[in-house]
């Protein structure tokens, strides 16, 4: 009887992509990393409110980790960071995106709060 083959030996293959499709995806992923970076800026120099950003946040933030967004803010470090993700009952590589409306309004809370 032949043995079946494992599925470990199967790897899943990504599909195709074409130059086009390359580049337009590079091209997407460097204008949401300078868009992020600009946001840091203004979030450091106080132009911008980490709070509004997490009541509503603009679809680059969207992938972004809740961790790395509070990172952005002054006052932010990590051990502060991760006990105000914890009272929220967030996991710190929550995407910003995937929060919950309690979850997005009690964080803001918090963090605006604590200002």
């Amino acid at each position: 009887m032949p043995a079946h083959p494992s599925t470990a030996d199967h790897q899943p293959v990504a599909p195709e992509r074409s130059l086009t499709q390359r580049l337009d995806a590079l091209e997407r992923a460097n204008n949401v990393r300078a868009r992020r970076a600009k946001l840091k800026s203004d979030l450091k120099s106080g132009r911008c409110m980490i709070y509004t950003v997490l009541l509503d946040p603009p679809q680059y933030v969207q992938s972004a980790t809740a961790l790395d967004l509070l990172l952005a803010a002054p006052t932010y470090g990590r051990v502060r960071a991760h006990k105000i993700l914890a009272q929220c009952r967030i996991s710190p590589i929550k995407a910003v995106g995937t929060l919950t409306e309690r979850q997005r309004t009690e964080l803001a809370q918090l963090v605006h709060s604590q200002n």
